[in-house]
């Protein structure tokens, strides 16, 4: 889903830090875009909801429609349903490809995924919405090996400071990882409140 806002832009909007030049506009300017940026502004449950849910959004790169898809399946699992948005979320090819560390930013990972770079258990899968399952293997086809972005990856150059998601096991010289179990929710990065968002759908 390509988006034509700037990013730094979106993530002042947003609140949050979506890729890593917005992490140094942050520490510039913590604050909205815009010339009213700084003003006070009037909130509302709605508004605050609205907020949390296009957050959550963004740090996957969905569509509204997917958003509501993936809400959809979360409402038929046993539990906490905002827990189990988070999971479903997280399951995406995209995400995973992310969080093993093969890619810098979730818009890249789309990328590879798309360009048809990514197999899962031996086959290609061009689609971030792919959701893997435990034991899926995961690694970057033999013949996309050699370009430039999965040298750096092999190097560890996209990692990062962050630890791999333990529900991850990474082997980054073999470009491969594969899901170990479901991840539990206070071990995926996002920022949300994922409770706000699960009030927001069932408005």
């Amino acid at each position: 889903m390509n988006q034509s806002r700037p990013k730094v832009k979106k993530s002042r909007a947003l609140g949050i830090a979506l890729t890593p030049k917005a992490v140094r506009y942050f520490e510039a300017r913590p604050y909205p875009p815009g010339e009213h940026g700084r003003g006070r502004k009037q909130t509302s449950d709605y508004k605050t909801r609205l907020l949390e849910k296009q957050r959550l959004r963004a740090q996957y790169d969905i569509s509204e429609r997917q958003m509501l898809r993936a809400y959809e399946r979360a409402k038929k699992v046993q539990g906490k349903t905002g827990e189990a948005l988070i999971v479903e979320l997280e399951r995406r090819l995209d995400a995973l490809v992310l969080r093993a560390g093969l890619a810098r930013t979730i818009y890249q990972s789309r990328q590879m995924v798309v360009h048809g770079h990514i197999e899962v258990n031996g086959r290609k899968v061009d689609k971030p919405s792919y959701r893997v399952r435990p034991e899926d293997v995961v690694q970057v086809r033999e013949r996309s090996r050699e370009k430039t972005p999965f040298l750096v990856a092999r190097e560890g150059g996209w990692a990062g400071d962050g630890e791999t998601p333990r529900y991850l096991q990474v082997n980054l010289p073999l470009l491969a990882f594969r899901l170990d179990r479901d991840p539990n929710r206070h071990e995926v990065p996002v920022v949300c409140d994922e409770q706000l968002v699960v009030e927001f759908y069932a408005r």
